[in-house]
């Protein structure tokens, strides 16, 4: 599955709403293990079928930030049935990731 960027606006409809669980990417385009991260999250996404990733850029969406008390990035957010189940933050290897999301 492909990673999209996700606005609040999209928000109910992609990850409240969402029947699969949803892991959400939190980032900036200046933050360096932010970006060591985006490959790592673009493999998962590739490589799991039964999971929706998106990635939210921290600058462009703050208010979405907010509403996930984020304070330092990377943090990497897990959403089952529309509720944060786990939040994760810091650069992780991909074994953790999927530990994360439980695979």
């Amino acid at each position: 599955m492909e990673v999209k960027k996700i606005t609040l606006a999209e928000y109910d409809t992609e990850v409240l709403n969402s029947t699969t669980p949803v892991l959400i990417d939190f980032y900036a385009d200046w933050c360096g293990p932010c970006k060591m991260m985006s490959p790592i999250v673009d493999m998962i996404a590739e490589e799991n079928d039964d999971i929706k990733v998106f990635k939210v850029n921290v600058d462009e969406e703050s208010d979405l930030a907010e509403k996930f008390s984020v304070m330092s990035i990377p943090t990497l957010a897990l959403v089952k049935d529309g509720k944060l189940v786990d939040k994760s933050v810091g650069a992780k290897q991909k074994s953790e990731v999927l530990k994360f999301i439980g695979k």
